[in-house]
């Protein structure tokens, strides 16, 4: 099955973990803890992203897109991330 099928059968709602599953698939990893060694974050990272208290940045983004060449879009399908615009958020900015 290819992205775009995996993404027609996403459902609309926000599930990092679909996607984190979906790259270990791809992958041909064994779990969590080799999906972040092959992205290059700490693995507790991958563990606060499936339980939603950190969200997929777009360094991490970028490091799923190199290691699967599935573009950006497919993988924000994919965790069910529908947005078609962004807003940067100042509250991870500090004032000079």
């Amino acid at each position: 099955m290819d992205t775009s099928e995996q993404a027609t059968k996403a459902t609309t709602t926000y599930n990092p973990s679909r996607l984190l599953d979906i790259v270990i698939d791809r992958l041909q990893l064994k779990n969590d803890a080799a999906l972040a060694r092959t992205l290059g974050v700490p693995a507790p990272m991958i563990s606060k992203i499936r339980h939603r208290r950190l969200p997929i940045g777009a360094s991490l983004l970028i490091s799923m897109h190199e290691e699967t060449g599935w573009s950006i879009r497919e993988l924000r399908d994919l965790m069910g991330d529908r947005r078609q615009k962004f807003r940067i958020s100042l509250v991870h900015f500090k004032p000079k």
